[in-house]
């Protein structure tokens, strides 16, 4: 993608891949002005992956971007987008209970909200881990908004370099291998 991010409507149905410099690998697309989608495949809870995540959408100024929101793990996640630089910021604050059983939130969140409720209220929240890193975005991708194929299945170890390689999606943006 070779595109020029000026206006909030450049940012919304972009497909990301971005690296942090702790080496934690995350996937992650702008639905809509409203939701995202994302998959984890490096780092703590490796094998996470959500779909339709509510979340606060703005451009803070021409190119640059902050998506925020909360999950119903009580994870807070705040991302600044600088694609025109191939960079982000991200904020990440984990509750206590996610830093000492990350395993549990390592499933299809859709399915088991349930037990991210659970697990909220029965393990400690507080003092929270807080991770602040920078990345660098690796792929973007023009889906376009509200494609439900962009984030539609489980990661799986080689993923984001088939996406990178152009062995994930076709020409429209739907997965090869349904």
């Amino acid at each position: 993608m070779t595109k020029t991010f000026k206006t909030l409507d450049d940012f919304l149905g972009t497909h990301f891949i971005y690296t942090y410099d702790n080496g934690w690998e995350y996937e992650w697309y702008a639905k809509n002005d409203h939701t995202v989608d994302y998959r984890i495949h490096g780092g703590m809870v490796a094998g996470r992956w959500v779909t339709d995540q509510a979340a606060d959408i703005v451009m803070l100024t021409e190119g640059i971007y902050k998506i925020s929101w909360t999950e119903p793990t009580g994870t807070d996640v705040a991302l600044d987008f600088m694609p025109n630089e191939k960079k982000l910021h991200g904020t990440i604050f984990f509750p206590k209970w996610v830093e000492e059983h990350p395993e549990i939130t390592v499933t299809y969140q859709n399915e088991h909200i349930d037990l991210m409720e659970q697990s909220r209220e029965k393990y400690a929240t507080y003092p929270k881990l807080v991770v602040p890193e920078f990345a660098n975005i690796t792929y973007m991708g023009e889906a376009g908004q509200n494609n439900e194929d962009v984030i539609s299945e489980a990661p799986y170890k080689e993923m984001p370099n088939d996406i990178r390689n152009g062995k994930y999606f076709d020409e429209n943006y739907h997965r090869l291998n349904k």
